[in-house]
């Protein structure tokens, strides 16, 4: 296997600055073309009650990763940008990167319902909560997907949910992945394009996402940029892998000037502060007008910033004994960093108003790569669908498809396979002097941001695939 191949963990940042006019025009002109019979020409695909069921485990349980150690492979990369790194195939996910990169449509509804708000402070509440939502997949996932072929594409439509999903793998050397979702029924635009920094430091790997993401809804004339927090998986060397997120996420209005700032915070000494998010919106003359607080693995809620205030001071009474006695209990370990004990509930202040709360993972999780039940389906190739997708779809990597089948020789063969072919055509495009050329996203200007971005050229799904690469 070679060293080309980059190494990303189960870590979403997304780098994004996509044209909203010209991604709103090309969506629309793909919108007016929504076929029903294109969506629904599956074969036989089970229904319950008028709706597509999605199936709910995969075909075989994961592989265990007890018995392999990245030490060898890791030990000469402290404090180095993870790039170029080749890591054993057991240490995936049955993913590829542009599948992780749809799990945060999971949460749709919270952009659905901004519709119906007429206030734009609520509809500030529902974003926010869909921005932190968009990383609770992460929690406990700390398989890596499958890095994207140059040339990848993967498409996703839930008419369920409301929405439908394109991304593409635009560049390989940075790996940049494009995307670009929007809403059936015309209220919304999502799109973004994705580079994770990622660096190894002897314990832990760090990652740093790039760029920005941007939410337009339509009806409101409203455009919305964030970036999402850093995220780390501790103790990829000894011990239990566990993640954390955190950093501040500016989520702003370019319509309104009204902003939220979240802060997800570190776990600290010892683990008080693991995975709580807490933030504030506030308007362009910079008053804080409400208070957003929770757990980005659990639920988040808001509530007037006064009574957020007299609810803390009443706590900080309380907690200065008890910090006291863990101070004195408190250890170092040199050996692994433990987890934190997590506290299971978010201590609710009094008036607060729930935003979202997460789903439950099916019973059989744990053994499934810690999927939820949306990622369960992401890989399913229903009947009917090698007719409508093209050929660069995921779900047709023979790799990714047989680690999900528990193949893992098969798997891993595949994937040197995969990497090998990659090579000889990026070799080959250099002697005849030729530049890749993208299919369904080009390079252009956020009017928000003012910074690059892969802009969706619009086509995807009048199901036109001519002339699309071969890289399976």
């Amino acid at each position: 296997m070679s060293n080309d191949d980059e190494f990303f963990d189960a870590v979403t940042g997304l780098e994004s600055d996509e044209s909203c006019e010209g991604l709103s025009e090309a969506s629309f002109k793909d919108a007016q073309g929504i076929d029903s019979s294109s969506q629904k020409n599956n074969g036989s695909v089970p229904q319950e009650n008028g709706i597509k069921k999605h199936r709910t485990s995969l075909p075989a349980p994961m592989f265990s990763r007890n018995n392999i150690s990245v030490w060898g492979i890791l030990k000469k990369c402290i404090g180095l940008e993870l790039s170029k790194i080749t890591m054993p195939i057991a240490f995936n996910e049955p993913l590829s990167f542009l599948q992780r990169i749809t799990e945060y449509m999971e949460h749709t509804y919270l952009i659905n319902r901004t519709s119906s708000m007429s206030d734009s402070i609520e509809r500030m509440r529902a974003v926010a909560a869909f921005a932190v939502s968009a990383v609770a997949s992460q929690w406990d996932r700390t398989g890596k997907p499958f890095n994207p072929l140059l040339g990848e594409t993967y498409e996703l439509i839930r008419e369920d949910q409301g929405f439908r999903i394109v991304s593409e793998q635009v560049s390989h050397h940075p790996p940049v992945s494009a995307f670009h979702a929007e809403s059936l029924a015309g209220d919304f635009v999502f799109h973004g394009s994705i580079y994770p920094k990622l660096k190894f430091w002897g314990k832990s790997v760090e990652a740093e996402p790039k760029g920005t993401i941007t939410l337009e809804l339509l009806k409101h004339r409203e455009a919305y940029t964030w970036s999402n927090p850093n995220c780390c998986v501790h103790n990829v060397i000894l011990g239990k892998l566990w993640i954390e997120q955190y950093g501040t996420v500016e989520i702003v209005n370019h319509s309104t000037g009204d902003k939220c700032v979240l802060n997800f915070k570190p776990c600290g000494m010892f683990g008080k502060e693991l995975h709580k998010v807490e933030g504030y919106i506030q308007d362009k003359s910079k008053k804080k007008l409400a208070v957003i607080y929770g757990k980005w693995t659990e639920c988040m809620w808001s509530v007037d910033p006064q009574a957020y205030e007299a609810h803390k001071k009443s706590e900080k009474k309380g907690d200065n004994k008890k910090q006291k006695n863990d101070e004195l209990e408190g250890a170092e370990n040199d050996d692994a960093d433990d987890m934190p004990e997590v506290q299971e509930t978010v201590s609710v202040v009094p008036g607060s108003t729930l935003l979202w709360r997460i789903d439950s993972r099916p019973a059989h999780s744990s053994v499934m790569y810690n999927f939820t039940n949306f990622a369960m389906c992401l890989n399913e190739l229903e009947p009917g669908m090698e007719a409508i997708l093209p050929h660069t779809d995921c779900r047709f990597r023979p790799d990714i498809r047989a680690m999900e089948n528990g193949n893992m020789d098969e798997a891993s063969k595949e994937k040197e396979r995969l990497e090998e072919k990659q090579r000889a055509a990026r070799k080959e495009r250099a002697k005849r002097d030729e530049e890749w050329s993208t299919r369904w996203f080009q390079m252009g200007t956020n009017p928000y941001t003012g910074s690059q971005d892969w802009i969706y050229t619009g086509g995807y799904f009048n199901r036109n695939y001519q002339d699309l690469p071969d890289i399976y």
